[in-house]
C-alpha cells in the first residue's frame, strides 16, 4: 500500500498550468481535475490524481481540503516588500494632483523611504517586513521575490540583504532576493549621477557579490535590477551597471517603460535578462523584440491602478506576439502597497484583458519562470514542491471575477499547512 508524509484529500477542483514558460496562446492552457487528491513526500508531490485513484494511499498526516479549489501557490516575482516607514501622506498629495515625478523631485517618493530605511536596523527592517510577508502568505503567495534598493549606499543595501536573509530563514514563505542598488539617484548624488553610477559599479556590486559568496541559504545566482527611466538611470548608465553585474555572476532584471520608453527593453533582451518589468509605455517594436526572447515581460497592474492611471501594460500584444507574460504585485510603499496576488489578477483581467486562465498562469507558472524557480514551484505536478493554495471558490474563473475579499482558506508550503483562515475553517 503506497504511503506518504501528507495526503491532501477532498479537493473540490484542481487547476494548474504545466510546463513553463507558457508562451502566447499557450498561456490559456490549464489542466483541471475535479474531486482530486495529492500525495506529498519530503515536501514534494509524488502522486496527483482523482480521489478514487489515490484512495489506496495512507499518510502520516491527512489534510482535508474541504472541497476547496486547489491551485499552485502564487509566485510574486516583483516586490519591494523590505523597507521602513510608509508613504500614506504622499497618497493624499497624489489625490490632490501631485505627480509621481513631482514628488520625487521634491525629495519624496523613493527617497522618502530611503531616509527611513537608512535609519532602521536589521531587526527593525525584519520586524516591519514580516507582517507584509504574513499578508502575502495569507493571500496565497508561497514564493516571493524581494528587492533591495531603499538603501542607495553600500552599508544599507547590505543591511537590507541581511534582513531579507533572516526572513528567508524564519518565515514560511519562500524568498528570492534581488539586489537593486540602482533604484534611484540618492540626494547626495543629485548633482553627480555619474558619481553614483561609479559607486554602484566600483563598490556596491563587488561588496554584494562578496556577501553573496558567503551565503548558504540560496543556491542560485543573485539577480541585479535597475530602474531604467527618465529621472532614474539612462540606457547607457543601465548598460554599464548591468555589464559589471553580469561579469560578477549576477543574473539581470530591469524596470523599464513605466513612464517613457527609453530603450531598456531591447537592452534587456540583448543582455539576456530574466525579465523586464512594468512595460506600461513599451512601443510595439520593442514588444516584438521581447516576444522573440526568453526574457519575461512582468506586468505590475497594481502600480498604474495605485497611481490612478488609465494606461496599463500591452499584455494582449505580448501574448499575440508569442511572448512570455507574468504578473506581480510590485508590493511597495509608494505606488502599489498591495500584498494580494488575487487583486493583481482581478486588475489584470479587467485592464490587461486577460482571461482568468491566462491570469492564473501568469501569476504561477510564468511568474516562477520570471525568477527561474519554475523547476520547483509554480505548478502542481509530480516532482514539484507541494506549494498549494486552497481557495473558497467554485472554480478558477472566480479568482479574477471577485475582488476586494480574500478567497484563500488554506496555504500549504512544501506539504505543511502554514496558514489557515479562521473564517473559512468550516464550510
Amino acid at each position: 500500500m503506497p504511503h506518504a508524509d501528507q495526503l491532501i484529500i477532498n479537493i473540490g477542483r484542481l487547476a494548474t498550468g504545466q510546463q513553463a514558460p507558457l508562451r502566447g496562446p499557450n498561456l490559456a492552457q490549464l489542466t483541471c481535475l475535479d474531486q482530486a487528491a495529492i500525495a506529498v513526500q519530503a515536501g514534494t508531490i509524488v502522486a496527483i490524481g482523482s480521489q478514487a485513484e489515490l484512495s489506496a494511499w495512507t499518510a502520516d498526516q491527512v489534510i482535508d481540503a474541504q472541497g476547496y479549489l486547489a491551485i499552485p501557490g502564487f509566485v510574486d516575482p516583483h516586490t519591494h516588500a523590505c523597507y521602513a516607514g510608509d508613504r500614506a501622506h504622499e497618497f493624499e498629495l497624489r489625490i490632490k494632483g501631485a505627480s509621481y515625478s513631482e514628488l520625487m523631485a521634491a525629495g519624496g517618493g523613493i527617497m522618502s523611504t530611503v531616509r527611513a530605511t537608512r535609519a532602521a536596523s536589521i531587526a527593525e527592517l525584519v520586524a516591519q517586513t514580516r507582517p507584509r510577508l504574513d499578508q502575502l502568505l495569507a493571500h496565497g503567495t508561497t514564493t516571493v521575490e524581494i528587492k533591495t534598493g531603499y538603501g542607495l549606499d553600500t552599508a544599507t543595501e547590505l543591511t537590507m540583504l541581511e534582513a531579507i536573509a533572516e526572513l528567508a530563514q524564519t518565515h514560511p514563505i519562500g524568498i528570492v532576493p534581488t539586489f537593486m542598488g540602482a533604484h534611484a539617484i540618492p540626494a547626495e548624488y543629485r548633482d553627480n549621477p555619474e558619481g553614483f553610477v561609479d559607486l554602484v559599479v566600483e563598490e556596491m556590486l563587488p561588496a554584494v557579490a562578496a556577501w553573496w559568496q558567503q551565503q548558504t541559504i540560496w543556491q542560485e545566482p543573485l539577480a541585479c535590477d535597475i530602474f531604467c527611466e527618465n529621472g532614474a538611470f539612462s540606457v547607457a548608465q543601465s548598460q554599464r551597471i548591468l555589464l559589471k553585474a553580469k561579469a560578477l555572476g549576477f543574473r539581470l532584471k530591469l524596470h523599464v517603460d513605466e513612464f517613457e520608453p527609453l530603450g531598456g527593453t531591447p537592452l534587456a533582451v540583448e543582455l539576456g535578462a530574466l525579465s523586464v518589468d512594468h512595460l506600461v509605455a513599451t512601443p510595439p517594436e520593442h514588444i516584438a523584440i521581447l516576444a522573440q526572447s526568453e526574457t519575461v515581460g512582468v506586468s505590475l497592474p497594481g502600480t498604474p491602478f495605485g497611481l490612478g492611471k488609465s494606461q496599463f501594460s500591452p499584455a494582449r500584444s505580448l501574448i499575440e506576439a508569442n511572448g512570455i507574460l507574468a504578473l506581480a504585485t510590485d508590493c511597495n510603499p509608494g505606488t502599489s502597497p498591495c500584498e494580494s496576488m488575487p487583486m493583481a489578477i482581478a486588475i489584470g483581467c479587467r485592464y490587461l484583458r486577460l482571461t482568468p486562465a491566462e491570469a492564473l498562469n501568469a501569476a504561477t507558472v510564468n511568474s516562477a519562470f520570471a525568477i527561474r524557480q519554475h523547476e520547483r514551484v509554480g505548478s502542481l505536478a509530480v516532482g514539484m514542491q507541494a506549494d498549494i493554495a486552497l481557495l473558497n471558490l467554485p472554480d478558477e474563473r472566480h479568482i479574477g471575477y471577485k475582488f476586494g475579499t480574500n478567497p484563500v482558506a488554506m496555504v500549504i508550503k512544501a506539504g505543511r499547512v502554514v496558514h489557515q483562515s479562521q473564517l473559512r475553517a468550516d464550510r
